[in-house]
């Protein structure tokens, strides 16, 4: 059988169990809570402590998995389905895939694009500094294949809840990656942008109901972005016909450890000339003052509550605060809920913890808005 057909199979199989569970939690209308995108992958699919030692990939690192290549993508199945359903007993209302297939949030997607050569990488400064291994582009990058949509489908088959995907964006892979073919970065970025387009076209048909790109090096490459990367994410969402998100951070708590965050994202007003319709910012570990998001007050705001540098759960007050703090400047009906950024270094009982705790957060607040 296919990846795909694994998927898919999976799906079907839980969908009767999933329905009994969504049955009884549906979104809420006001102050929604959902994921940024990755959440803790089990131990049994995948080395975490080898993933934990290194820098995120950027090229493909099959050496973490630890299930045979024959029974991978049932295995990532099967662990996309326990993250849905940690999501779903937790509370959260808009649902991902926890991004269990994935090695990194970018490079599944990067090194799945015609124009990479595979065999002999590149290499590029992280946002820590260090050098580390990338996608070298030696032809015009073009889609070959959709990447991400079964995943949609499997979502769809385990949850009647509304579901969110993620992707790289444009900017950031350009960053990524080593150019060794186009006479700039933006034309590489545009091309990237494309790709990403015809991808999230697929997403939308399939079924999902936000897709959001990742993009965090708008804040590590400030200066580059203002360049050309608003140009080239509204060239990926040119025509896709369903809500779109940014996310937009510091960087990982674990990859950054030990160094203070900015008070103030170096990149964000800008986005208020995105064709983006909600921005995902990252405001609990470094305590943004949530002033800076009035900027955006044409966009709807995924506010990040839950700080992923603190290995203790928060109480529900204190989220419910950081809550309180995001409504001085965002009005009620647009603002959701997350965590800063993605979950994946974190344990799995802490994860669900924190998640736990920021939807009782949420509903505090949610009370305190409806009486």
């Amino acid at each position: 059988m296919t990846a795909g057909g694994t998927l898919r199979a999976a799906g079907r199989i839980v969908r009767k169990l999933s329905n009994l569970i969504s049955d009884t939690v549906q979104p809420a209308q006001l102050l929604p809570t959902t994921i940024v995108g990755s959440y803790p992958q089990p131990d049994w699919l995948i080395d975490r402590e080898r993933l934990r030692d290194r820098l995120p990939p950027r090229i493909r690192a099959r050496e973490l998995w630890r299930v045979d290549e024959r029974f991978v993508a049932a295995a990532q199945a099967d662990a996309t389905v326990l993250a849905i359903h940690d999501q779903l007993r937790a509370g959260i209302d808009i649902v991902g895939d926890g991004e269990m297939a994935r090695e990194s949030y970018s490079n599944r997607l990067a090194t799945s694009l015609a124009g990479i050569d595979d065999v002999n990488h590149g290499t590029a400064m992280d946002r820590t500094g260090a050098p580390n291994p990338v996608p070298r582009v030696s032809a015009a990058i073009r889609r070959l294949r959709p990447i991400e949509v079964d995943m949609v489908r499997l979502m769809k088959a385990t949850t009647d809840h509304p579901v969110k995907i993620t992707l790289p964006g444009p900017f950031t892979m350009t960053q990524q990656a080593q150019n060794d073919y186009y006479a700039s970065d933006e034309a590489l970025a545009m091309d990237y942008a494309e790709a990403v387009n015809e991808e999230i076209r697929d997403l939308f048909a399939a079924g999902a109901d936000i897709v959001q790109l990742d993009e965090p090096y708008l804040q590590a490459r400030a200066d580059a972005a203002r360049g050309y990367a608003v140009r080239a994410i509204n060239r990926a969402l040119d025509g896709v016909g369903g809500t779109t998100a940014l996310h937009i951070c510091f960087g990982y708590a674990h990859v950054h450890k030990g160094a203070a965050k900015p008070e103030a994202y170096s990149f964000l007003p800008e986005l208020s000339d995105s064709a983006v319709d909600i921005i995902s910012v990252e405001a609990a570990q470094p305590r943004l003052d949530t002033k800076v998001l009035a900027a955006l007050r044409h966009k709807r705001i995924m506010l990040g509550v839950i700080d992923l540098n603190d290995p203790r759960v928060e109480n529900a007050e204190t989220v419910a605060a950081r809550i309180r703090a995001g409504l001085e400047h965002v009005p009620a009906e647009h603002l959701i809920i997350a965590p800063d950024c993605g979950m994946k270094y974190l344990s799995r009982e802490t994860a669900f913890g924190k998640l736990s705790a920021m939807v009782e957060g949420a509903r505090i607040v949610r009370e305190e808005l409806t009486g």
